[in-house]
This record gives C-alpha cells, sequence and structure tokens, in this order.
C-alpha cells in the first residue's frame, strides 16, 4: 500500500471526520459564547457600578493592559467549562455507572474448572478442556 492509499485510509476513518466535526462545532460553540459574554453578561455584571470590562484598560510606561479583556475571556472559558460539565461529563458518566450496575446485576452465565482453572459454561457437566466430570 502507497503512502497517498495510506493517508487517504486514515483520513476517511470515522474516528478522524469525528474529530474534525468535533473540533468545528466546538470552535463555533465558542464564539457564540464569546459573543454572548462580551455582548451580554459582563455589559449585565457591570450595570450596578456602569463599569464596561470591554473597555477597560490602563498604560504603564506604554504598555497597555487589558483586564477587561481578560475578565471576558475568564467569563467565557467558566461559561463554557459548565456547560460541556453539564452537557457531556455528567450525562456520559450517569450512563457509564447504569451500565456498570446493569452488568454487576446480571447473573454469572461462566464458572471455573476446579481442576484446570478455565471459564465453562455454567451448566456445563464436563469440562471441555480437560474434559473432566464436574
Amino acid at each position: 500500500m502507497s503512502v497517498s492509499e495510506e493517508f487517504k485510509a486514515f483520513i476517511t476513518k470515522g474516528n478522524v471526520i469525528q474529530l474534525a466535526v468535533a473540533f468545528i462545532i466546538g470552535a463555533a460553540f465558542t464564539a457564540l459564547v464569546t459573543a454572548f459574554v462580551t455582548d451580554l453578561a459582563t455589559p449585565l455584571i457591570g450595570l450596578p457600578g456602569s463599569v464596561d470590562f470591554a473597555s477597560w484598560s490602563y498604560s504603564v510606561h506604554g504598555a497597555t493592559f487589558h483586564p477587561g479583556l481578560f475578565i471576558n475571556a475568564l467569563i467565557a472559558f467558566l461559561l463554557i467549562a459548565a456547560v460541556v460539565f453539564f452537557a457531556i461529563v455528567r450525562p456520559v458518566d450517569a450512563m457509564e455507572r447504569r451500565a456498570a450496575a446493569k452488568k454487576a446485576a446480571a447473573p454469572p452465565t461462566q464458572k471455573d474448572c476446579p481442576f484446570c482453572k478455565s471459564k465453562i459454561d455454567i451448566a456445563a457437566t464436563r469440562c471441555a478442556f480437560c474434559t473432566s466430570n464436574l
């Protein structure tokens, strides 16, 4: 198989395509949350004291610092982290716990042969591996 064929096989695998789609959706979601924070959330936070975080800056010896932009980015990060936690992490953890509980509650279907210690069907009367009578 040539390098170009290997690359084509790699790039068309489901995981790579799913990762690319997830990245694009994540970037779009990040832009949406950033717009929400800069246009709605931080003006509401600054409303009581009439503080505009986006324009909050100061200069020291010609260097300009923008702590307001950092606060906007921090709020956007916290909102994105909260959405990921509540929309992805918690539901996936709950599904994994349910699957583990379901698997633990299932009755065993195999047992160990007392002679050769191989796994055999629970209803077996003779071991398929060592042919011992059980």
